[in-house]
């Protein structure tokens, strides 16, 4: 089994470039298969694990979310794998109102853990303005502040978010998770963020391979597994870690994980491979339903749709 190399980001902490995620495909997932899950992938090395805020309440409204904390958390503790051997991302909504500090403290209770490496706020347009979206920003900076937390960062988070949080912000974020593959390369995105010291990590990686065939990239990932003698899956997550780009993936299938594990660093596609899939991926578009799904929850101050109010 391959260790897994570390980025430093910008606070001095370093994350695994590669990580489990518990996301889309496992969305309200049982407890129990969530921590199964958790259990199966440290076992197999995923040290760096993903995760997200589980329900969020207002005074009018209990929303239902990712629901895996809890999950995950049980999964840790059944591991016996030490603490301070894992890397735990999980994230807050960030709408209107919210109280940080509280939704904060419920993550960890149900993680079972004392801090988090990673916090990242979520999603950019629930916070109802730009004012919101620095407020809740400025709720996560105190976060740093009270050691629960050892980095913070955003997700989901455009060009003009990013301009927003840094009119007001004491802490850049230390890390942007955006939608990311060849189908889905955000423009200038990637470089912006770089620009201002912000690593990048890609969710949905395999977007190319599991939800958009057929596409231009395919017949590209065809070649380049039988010249390097892995699957074409390989291929796509080693697309984005060549970019420097934290990988977040998942699947059931222990073997598969293994395979990833066993196989990812052991290959480096060519800078002009790299580049080659890019420039094909630009000829098709496609983008998953998270930010659509996460605007009927909570609304969008950007797009002018309104929070529901029941």
């Amino acid at each position: 089994m391959s260790s897994v190399p570390t980025l430093k980001l910008n606070d001095g902490n370093e994350i695994p470039v590669l990580a489990y995620g518990f996301g889309t495909a496992n969305f309200l997932g049982k407890e129990e298969d969530i921590s199964a899950k958790t259990v199966m992938a440290i076992k197999n090395g995923y040290y760096h694990l993903d995760c997200a805020e589980g329900t969020f309440t207002t005074p009018r409204r209990f929303i239902l979310l990712y629901g895996n904390e809890s999950g995950v958390g049980a999964g840790i503790k059944a591991s016996g794998v030490p603490r301070e051997k894992l890397f735990i991302t999980t994230k807050v909504t960030g709408s209107q109102n919210q109280d940080v500090s509280a939704a904060l403290d419920a993550s960890l209770k149900k993680l079972g853990l004392d801090y988090i490496d990673l916090y990242l706020l979520h999603v950019p347009f629930s916070a109802g303005s730009p004012e919101g979206l620095q407020e809740i920003w400025k709720q996560l900076e105190a976060t740093k502040a009270t050691g629960k937390v050892k980095s913070i960062g955003v997700s989901n988070f455009e060009q003009d978010d990013l301009e927003i949080i840094f009119k007001t912000a004491k802490i850049t974020p230390a890390i942007n998770q955006i939608e990311y593959h060849p189908y889905l390369q955000h423009g200038d995105l990637v470089s912006f963020n770089r620009k201002h010291n912000i690593a990048v990590a890609a969710y949905s990686p395999l977007a190319a391979i599991t939800a958009a065939r057929p596409g231009p990239v395919d017949e590209t990932y065809a070649e380049l597994a039988k010249k390097y003698g892995v699957t074409e899956s390989e291929i796509g997550l080693n697309w984005c870690l060549e970019q420097d780009i934290v990988t977040i993936t998942t699947s059931s299938s222990e073997q598969r994980l293994q395979g990833y594990m066993n196989k990812l660093f052991k290959f480096k596609l060519t800078p002009e491979e790299v580049k080659k899939i890019a420039e094909l991926g630009k000829q098709k578009h496609y983008q998953g339903v998270g930010i659509a799904f996460m605007t009927s929850m909570f609304g969008n101050y950007k797009t002018g749709v309104p929070a529901p109010q029941s």
